[in-house]
């Protein structure tokens, strides 16, 4: 089973639709759909339009209302859209009648994240995380009878996705257990591999907070930058100095999201296993978002998902240069007083965290000198 690239993604027009429901708030919902927006982006989508609609509980058929569901396909219609993102989660029913019912592509958030990361996967182990992710995701879903091909051109799912009607549960079950195995052999080198010369550090942090920009303020690294949404996919690590003249090796992370498919964090265990076995983690958060305290609680939720959560924190707020950071810091400080204040970008804030980070993990082990051996009397030259 190989993995197909997908063809670009020119002329992917989308309408966002969102289902408000339960105890989530106007304003949480209004930010997980500008996320939704942000993840499109990402994907190369242009954002047509949103529709929201409020219901006490999502329906069976649609997940939305009938009435939401005419409104979603005259705004296709009238703005040319050719693809319908929702920021809920849908069962592969409500998938299928909306697709049937609308005619046109119907993806939810956790797909659309999935083809994402297919897209930003570069070494062969995130290659291999995402087909694995992909496959346990459509068999998971795949419902018993689909009357079109729905991932077919446009950003449909490379490799698997590509016809489901040709996939049987048997041959998807024995490429996930080659997968696994391939994952097992790549921790296993990994482990082998792994100097513990030096104190591992781990950034972690929700997605698009500045990792990526932080390693490179504090090491060179020139690792890829991009104001978008999981810029990072693969594991970057370089040697990190620190002003009591010891060493560390610090180690860029795919960034977490809420909601984030419970496969993916699965598939992605090996490499995230490097925040496990850290020795520190510094949880990098954007001090200006105005639910930078929501996203801090993801990713505790992901780091105790991970087995990670043991592992000592320093947790860092970044682009306090932002206005919006300016306005959050004294709530924040009070929230969390052992924080530390940085700017990446700026370079601000460096010299201090760097201190911290020595303190944290503390001086060098120097090997103790061997005790002197008793001489024995019967050798004794004298």
């Amino acid at each position: 089973m190989k993995t197909i690239t997908p063809p670009k993604t020119a002329g992917e027009k989308a309408i966002l639709v969102q289902l408000i429901w339960g105890e989530a708030t106007r304003e949480q919902a209004a930010d997980s759909l500008a996320e939704l927006e942000n993840l499109a982006d990402t994907a190369g989508i242009k954002v047509a339009g949103s529709i929201t609609q409020h219901r006490d509980r999502p329906t069976g058929q649609f997940f939305i209302g009938e009435g939401k569901v005419q409104e979603v396909g005259m705004a296709c219609e009238k703005s040319g859209a050719n693809l319908i993102l929702f920021d809920n989660e849908l069962s592969p029913i409500q998938v299928n009648n909306l697709d049937l019912t609308l005619g046109v592509k119907v993806l939810d958030r956790t797909e659309l994240i999935l083809q994402i990361f297919a897209r930003r996967a570069r070494s062969a182990e995130a290659r291999i995380q995402v087909e694995l992710a992909q496959l346990q995701y459509l068999v998971s879903r795949l419902p018993t009878s689909i009357k079109q091909a729905r991932f077919g051109g446009g950003i449909g799912m490379r490799g698997p996705g590509e016809s489901p009607l040709q996939l049987r549960n048997a041959p998807m079950r024995r490429r996930i257990s080659e997968l696994k195995a391939k994952l097992r052999l790549i921790q296993k080198r990994r482990v082998d591999q792994r100097q513990r010369t030096w104190p591992q550090i781990s950034l972690v942090g929700y997605t698009n907070v500045g990792k990526s920009t932080l390693l490179n303020a504090l090491t060179s690294a020139e690792a890829y930058v991009d104001d978008r949404l999981f810029a990072t996919l693969d594991t970057k690590s370089r040697l990190l100095y620190l002003p009591s003249g010891r060493q560390a090796m610090l180690t860029d992370t795919v960034g977490f999201i809420r909601n984030l498919p419970h496969g993916l964090v699965a598939s992605f265990r090996s490499t995230l296993e490097e925040a496990a076995q850290a020795d520190l983690l510094l949880h990098v958060a954007d001090a200006g978002h105005p639910f930078v305290t929501e996203h801090c609680t993801v990713v505790f939720d992901t780091l105790r998902e991970i087995h990670a959560d043991r592992v000592p924190t320093l947790l860092v707020l970044n682009k306090c240069d932002q206005p919006a950071a300016h306005l959050a810091l004294p709530h924040l400080r009070t929230l969390f007083p052992d924080a530390l204040t940085i700017s990446a970008a700026a370079r601000d804030g460096l010299t201090e965290l760097k201190q911290r980070i020595a303190e944290r993990i503390g001086p060098a082990q120097t090997p103790s000198a061997p005790e002197a051996s008793t001489p024995d009397p019967q050798n004794d030259p004298a």
